[in-house]
């Protein structure tokens, strides 16, 4: 589970440093492929995708900040700030 998580990791932010050199510089890291209609193009963005899917899916379990250890400090009846 710990490889699925950094795989989809590294995805992620590749595609989030995609999104930043598009809004830039006007220029798509998939162009270095072939441009998005390039299959090899089309891979990386869905499995860029996926690996987006994957993280909202198990990001509770494997995030530190997000676990179940940081509501350990909160009370058990649902308690409010």
């Amino acid at each position: 589970m710990k490889k699925l998580h950094m795989v989809t990791w590294i995805l992620l932010i590749i595609g989030g440093l995609n999104w930043l050199v598009l809004a830039l510089f006007n220029w798509d890291i998939g162009q270095i492929f072939g441009g998005m209609d390039a299959g090899i193009s089309k891979i990386i963005y869905i499995l860029v995708g996926i690996s987006a899917v994957v993280e909202i899916v198990t990001h509770k379990k494997s995030c530190k900040m997000c676990g179940s250890k940081m509501g350990a400090d909160m009370p058990a009846t649902g308690g409010t700030m």
